[in-house]
This record gives C-alpha cells, structure tokens and sequence, in this order.
C-alpha cells in the first residue's frame, strides 16, 4: 500500500507525474524538470517533503542521549532553535541515517530523518532511548514543504503577518523558530535545505498543509518534483541516503568527515569502530566527478582508476552546468587518468572537488 502526503490530490491537479519513492506516491515534474530545476536556481521553488518524519525528543536527559546517538557533538547547539546536521550510526560505524537534529529546550529536541529509513531509524533510537528515560515521538500529524531559492525566503515572509516578519527574517542559517504564519497557521520555520539554496523548510499541520501551498503557488513559487529535487542536491554536493552511503559504509568513506566530532569524553555508538578505521587506513573515498563529453553518469557505473576499480554513487545531468557530474567511491590511492565504463566504453572524467554549485553558481573549475 503506497503512503500519501496531504497534498497528494494537489499534485494532481497540477498534473504531476507521480512515482512510488520509499514507498510515498511523490510528484517526479509537474512539467519540465529542468525548468523546475532553473526556478530553484533562479527565482523560488516548492517541493513536498512530508514524507519525511519528524520525531521529537522530550526528557531530562535528551541531550545526553543524543551526545551518545549521533556522530556530531549537540554540544555544539547552545542556544534555542539551533540546528546540527549529523549521521546515526551502528556499532560498525556505518551509517544508519543522516538527520538534522533541532535544540528546543533542554528538555526538548526535534530530529527530521528521512521517509525510505523510517521505520528502522524509530526502532533504533526507541532501542537506545530506554536508558535514558527519554520520550520518542512521531509527529505524523505534521506537513512539511521546503521553500528553495534565492527569493524563496521573501516570498514566504511576506505571507506572514507583520508582527512576525522581522523575526523570520533575522533568522540566521540552520536555525528554526515557531511563528504564527498566514491565517493563523502554526509554522516551524528552519532555515535549511537540500538544493545548495538558501531559503526555509516549513513544518505545518497537515490539516493546513494544503492551504500554506496553494498560497506559495499564488505568489508565484514554482511547484517543484522529486526529479529537481535530485539534480539540486547532487550539484550542491548534498549526498542521498541509501544512493551515496547506508549501513556498510562510514562517514569517513562518504565524504562527511566534517559531521564527525571526536571530542573527548563522548562516547557515541560508533565511536571506537571509527577510529579503529581512521588508525587502519581508511580503504575508500568519495570524490567529484565532471564528464566533459556528451553522456550522463548514472548510479552502478564502473569507474577505472590506477589505485582500482570503484563505482558511481549518484550521477546524472546538472542542468546549471550544463554537463554530467556524479559522486563515485575509489580507492584511496593515486587515482591517475579517471575513466568511467559507459556500455563498455571508457570515457575520460575529471576529479573534482564538489559541491559543484553554490549559490547558484559553478564552482571554480568545474566548469572546465
């Protein structure tokens, strides 16, 4: 049986394609995934993203809790609203999910984690939680759509009342507040995303879901699919969960070292396998590739180098550049001249340092 979002019908109407993604019925395009794709970039786009889960966290202890769940340190988050990007990991160090982890009170934390994960992230943090008497609820009842682009931000602040607009507007990067939004609709405004934008992703009830969207639409926010969402995310360097790492490969080897806090002390579930690993010698790495010939990279393609053979994680077209780009895991090692095996032909690639886009721009050398 396929989940639906609140704003299924919604998507209808607007005479999405829809595909089965984790088992959620989401809109692919509305029309043109690349003229989606150049709105987001350009202008304001809008994506449903309810079928991710919010789960909040309440107890004493939660921040103790989270200080042993997740790699990065929530030690870092001092004051209200703050939020941390990090991963949950097993005993292997491999990586159960990536999340984004939200500091309401002492007392109270929120976590947003990903739809395909669900059920095995409830479980594992439910497993974990016990020991630290902390209350792990679903919040089913709540929407979320991501408003992305460099004018998304004004276009939905200037849906808010007046009294509330200063404050969303001064709302710094990775950081949330909960406002009154249009006709009285509680919003959870966080100003993060997934497209390399700047812009906000918004929790509302499901019961006005429909309402806030059909109002973005109305002051000229382009509805956006899942298929934009891809190719945004991958030119900001912005890895997919279960396509670029899962529970047999580490942060080291995902290119998301940076989410990993050794600090002393802490000792999170995972810990002593990673620095076991980073002791060892760390067998594989995440690059960038750009293929400057016709063709598209995509997902299970051989990727040729000196040190050995590796594969291409996500790959396909970045319509901003105009040409293919895919993460691949090598081994670690002098790579030499880079080849991809496309139908049995080796097509020469560039290693590059990724993101590929920010701020909706090519990064340097990308380009070529």
């Amino acid at each position: 049986m396929t989940d639906k979002t609140e704003l299924n019908a919604t998507h209808r109407e607007l005479g999405a394609r829809m595909v089965d993604f984790g088992g959620w019925d989401m809109p692919i395009a509305y029309g043109s995934q690349i003229e989606e794709h150049h709105a987001v970039r350009k202008d304001a786009g809008m994506f449903d993203v309810s079928h991710m889960t919010v789960v909040d966290l309440t107890g004493e202890r939660t921040r103790d809790f989270l200080r042993k769940l997740v790699a990065n340190n929530v030690d870092k988050l001092a004051k209200p609203g703050k939020a941390l990007y990090t991963c949950m990991l097993n005993e292997t160090g491999g990586v159960v999910d990536d999340l984004i982890v939200y500091f309401l009170r002492e007392d109270f934390f929120r976590l947003v984690v990903n739809a395909a994960t669900r059920v095995n992230d409830l479980a594992w943090i439910e497993k974990h939680a016990g020991e630290f008497g902390v209350t792990v609820r679903e919040r089913p009842e709540f929407g979320m759509i991501a408003v992305q682009g460099p004018n998304a931000r004004q276009k939905l602040i200037d849906l808010l009342p007046e009294d509330v607009r200063e404050k969303a507007t001064k709302l710094g990067k990775f950081a949330a507040i909960e406002v009154e939004g249009p006709n009285g609709m509680p919003l959870f405004l966080a100003r993060t995303g997934y497209t390399g934008e700047d812009g906000f992703e918004v929790v509302v009830p499901n019961t006005r879901v429909v309402e806030l969207w059909k109002l973005l639409h109305d002051a000229g926010v382009t509805p956006a699919g899942l298929g934009a969402r891809d190719t945004l995310r991958l030119e900001a360097g912005m890895n997919l969960y279960g396509q670029d790492m899962d529970e047999s490969v580490t942060p080291w080897e995902a290119a998301l070292a940076w989410t990993i806090s050794l600090d002393e002390g802490r000792d999170f579930i995972g810990r002593a396998a990673l620095e076991k690993q980073k002791a060892d010698g760390v067998p594989r790495t995440m690059i960038g590739l750009v293929m400057d010939e016709k063709g598209v990279l995509r997902h299970g393609q051989k990727v040729l180098t000196s040190a050995g053979e590796g594969e291409i994680l996500s790959g396909g077209f970045a319509p901003t550049l105009g040409k293919s780009v895919a993460f691949a895991r090598v081994p670690v090692g002098d790579l030499g001249d880079v080849r991809v095996d496309i139908r049995g032909k080796e097509v020469p690639v560039r290693v590059v340092k990724f993101p590929f886009v920010r701020d909706g721009q090519p990064m340097a050398g990308i380009a070529g």
